[in-house]
């Protein structure tokens, strides 16, 4: 129990610390690949962003869903990727390869679709190497550089605003 304290603190340097070495650079280069971090507890709609990607114009094959669960049960009914707690090891490392090489991917644009204070949720929008990143209204502003408040399930209203401000920012 007092190792978990220990470890949910290491992540939290980490965290901070990859937040604080983070450079923004928004430029006007045009979205082509997709990645979007899900957590399975709060929504659990996975076809919704199949189709927003298809809105904006993204192939299928440069759209890349993963899931994030807390309750480990969920984890066997989901047909995407879905992780949970036993992927985090210290010091913000990722213990799967699936995982890491989401992380890796250089996607033109991530979403962060999700409201639960998770430190794993916000650990993986950190370590994501996209170029633009956009999420759901959290505690932490620092992690996305487009925020739209908006309710989860009012998902045709996020979806109406990222486009709105993608396109004025001259990315799609």
């Amino acid at each position: 129990m007092i190792l978990k304290a220990f470890k949910e603190k290491s992540n939290k340097k980490h965290l901070n610390k990859l937040i604080a070495e983070r450079h923004v650079n928004v430029d006007d280069s045009k979205i082509n690949s997709l990645g979007v971090i899900l957590n399975i507890d709060e929504f659990d709609d996975l076809e919704l962003f199949r189709n927003l990607a298809d809105f904006i114009k993204i192939r299928p094959n440069k759209l890349k869903i993963i899931t994030f669960s807390a309750n480990k049960k969920e984890k066997q009914y989901t047909w995407d990727d879905c992780f949970d707690f036993n992927d985090f090891g210290w010091k913000g490392q990722i213990k799967n390869i699936e995982l890491q090489t989401f992380l890796n991917t250089k996607f033109d644009a991530l979403i962060s679709y999700y409201t639960n204070e998770q430190l794993e949720l916000k650990l993986l929008t950190a370590l994501s190497k996209a170029q633009f990143k956009v999420g759901i209204l959290q505690t932490d502003e620092r992690l996305n550089d487009l925020i739209i408040k908006t309710n989860l399930k009012e998902f045709n209203v996020f979806k109406a605003e990222l486009y709105k401000y993608l396109t004025i920012l001259n990315k799609i």
